[in-house]
């Protein structure tokens, strides 16, 4: 089985599920992990016996140049950071997750990556991701119609880094509350930076993007101790759509998992970087790509098994 090779970028809560799963694949080699200089040599036990660097260029000359970087860190950082490895020839992949930029984002890695003779895939992890694959079939399926997406209850990472960012914040947690009908409440749990007023705090959150265009409540925890307590990594969603397939009405089409959140987008990642290595110079989101590519091994095997 020929092999690809990946470098991780960060190592958070995703990084780390990413590795576990470059790791259990059969045909993947991870090179090392890239991570802040200060953090080198810290959670060995995490690192798997990975070796750590602090830039891409120190992994490349100690390891040679990666296949893919899988881009693990914050939501907002990743369109620089992939832009500004896909003009030195490097692919990627990442699960940017601010649905409202993610055209703006593939027009501009577009750019970059045929600038730099790679690939970049984007957008890849559950939701934006399989979830958009789903959405994509579902109307295939039934064209009349419409469509929900009901996340949670479970802990939003995009939405829990975001809250972290605000000014006032020490630490948070953002839970994912379906609603139905494809509406959400946001419940985030904060620890407070010492003088800071929760109300204060509060309207900052609302006023992100992230957060304002749901319902929001934002609780007070005492410190990091408390609010592990409400911080389990569970998630979910439940996808719906009813309406017709040409002139047949009551057509009902119904998704529903319950996962762990960093592990299933980590193991999305991985599978998109396998994908990677089978596509031509572009930018590309999950739902440009042929299902067959994600998987190890080769295509008629696999026409065998699933067709």
């Amino acid at each position: 089985m020929k092999k690809f090779t990946v470098a991780i970028h960060s190592f958070g809560n995703i990084g780390r599920r990413a590795l576990e799963a470059a790791l259990s694949a059969p045909d993947c080699e991870c090179l090392g992990v890239i991570r802040r200089r200060e953090s080198l040599g810290t959670h060995a036990l995490e690192l798997r016996g990975v070796q750590d660097f602090a830039s891409v260029e120190e992994l490349a000359a100690a390891k040679g140049r990666p296949d893919v970087i899988i881009l693990c860190g914050p939501s907002r950082s990743v369109p620089d950071t992939a832009a500004d490895l896909l003009a030195r020839g490097y692919s990627t992949v990442d699960s940017f997750d601010i649905h409202g930029n993610i055209l703006d984002s593939v027009n501009r890695l577009e750019a970059q990556a045929m600038q730099g003779g790679a690939v970049a895939i984007t957008a890849a992890g559950w939701d934006p991701g399989t979830d958009s694959v789903l959405r994509a079939l579902f109307e295939a399926m039934v064209p009349t119609g419409t469509t929900f997406t009901n996340f949670g209850r479970g802990r939003s990472m995009g939405h829990s880094v975001a809250a972290r960012a605000i000014k006032g914040v020490a630490n948070a947690t953002s839970i994912t509350i379906p609603v139905g009908g494809g509406r959400h409440a946001r419940l985030v749990y904060v620890v407070l930076e010492e003088g800071e007023n929760l109300a204060e705090v509060t309207a900052r959150i609302k006023a992100d993007d992230y957060f304002a265009h749901d319902d929001l409540t934002v609780r007070q925890c005492a410190d990091d101790a408390e609010l592990a307590t409400v911080a389990d990594q569970s998630h979910g969603v439940l996808m719906e759509r009813t309406g017709a397939s040409g002139m047949t009405d009551n057509q009902i089409l119904k998704f529903d998992m319950r996962i762990n959140n960093p592990a299933l987008t980590g193991q999305v990642l991985l599978s998109c970087a396998r994908a990677a290595t089978r596509m031509e110079p572009g930018c590309y989101t999950l739902i440009d790509i042929p299902p067959v590519k994600l998987l190890p091994g080769e295509r008629k095997t696999h026409i065998k098994r699933f067709v």
